[in-house]
């Protein structure tokens, strides 16, 4: 019999958790809600909030809204949001990441300090919603890299200070740490603040050990998700047969022969009752055709 296996420890982030436990805390009280762009990226979670009632909007649709209530999500907002907010008497339920939200003040302190000379960084993916609100605790003036083939674009005779989106590749921070401090005017200031968040950081090394005790991997994540791609590349490096799928309906079931163990594990944005349900789908096609 093949043995099937969630990973306990993967699963939502306590940011997550917070801001859906917030979301559904406002929906049990019968009143409209919006959320602020996808409360997480994960469609399956997203229409089962809907389903209760949130109704997910854009930033140009808030700019319109009056007279409503709002939740923010885990991924933080720029300060503009607050302003449009208090113009328009919109009631902000604020479900930002504490990890988020203490990284928005450092690099806001630092971009108020008012040195033209100094180059804000930020280690993350352009456009993401949580680097959006980073940049704009700097009117827009931060640099984003995303990888450490970017690096090339600073100027090193320029002071430069290093932050991170928190659910970056530390392995790859470290990396881009390295080749500025090679690069940089020996005359310059060079500081950098490692900003990754713990908890997503520390799931790697039992991911990579969670992948490579199974034959077949399955790695639940919405496919916007930027630390499920992240994650799922960690499963790749010591199992090439990981497979990234959103739903039971993704699954490739010619994947299933020939295998003894198969492993089901996800991001910080993919919820444990979708994985249980993956793991039940599996199960039961493994006992229809005696696998």
């Amino acid at each position: 019999m093949i043995k099937v296996e969630t990973d306990k420890e993967s699963g939502f982030c306590f940011g997550v958790v917070t801001a859906i436990k917030k979301a559904e805390e406002e929906l049990t009280k019968g009143e409209v809600l919006y959320c602020l762009g996808d409360i997480v990226h994960n469609s399956r979670e997203v229409e089962r909030l809907k389903e209760m009632g949130l109704i997910t909007i854009n930033h140009d649709e808030f700019a319109k809204l009056q007279n409503a209530k709002v939740l923010l999500r885990a991924h933080g907002e720029p300060p503009e949001t607050y302003h449009i907010a208090a113009e328009n008497n919109i009631e902000i339920i604020d479900a930002t990441c504490p990890v988020v939200l203490r990284l928005q003040k450092r690099i806001k302190h630092e971009f108020m300090e008012n040195d033209d000379e100094k180059q804000i960084v930020i280690y993350g993916l352009k456009g993401h919603a949580e680097v959006l609100g980073l940049v704009g605790q700097t009117n827009g003036k931060a640099i984003v890299i995303e990888n450490p083939n970017e690096v090339s674009k600073l100027d090193f005779n320029r002071q430069i200070s290093l932050y991170s989106q928190t659910t970056k590749s530390l392995d790859e921070f470290e990396e881009i740490v390295e080749d500025i401090k090679t690069k940089i005017s020996p005359n310059t200031n060079f500081h950098y603040y490692d900003t990754i968040c713990r908890q997503v950081a520390n799931r790697m090394p039992n991911l990579r050990k969670f992948a490579s005790s199974h034959d077949l991997i399955f790695f639940v994540s919405g496919k916007k998700s930027s630390n499920g791609k992240m994650l799922f590349s960690e499963c790749l490096k010591v199992n090439a047969n990981s497979h990234l799928i959103d739903s039971a309906e993704e699954i490739d079931t010619t994947l299933l022969h020939n295998v003894k163990s198969i492993g089901i594990c996800g991001a910080t944005s993919t919820p444990k009752w979708l994985m249980e349900q993956i793991e039940e789908a599996i199960k039961r096609e493994i006992e229809a055709k005696d696998i």
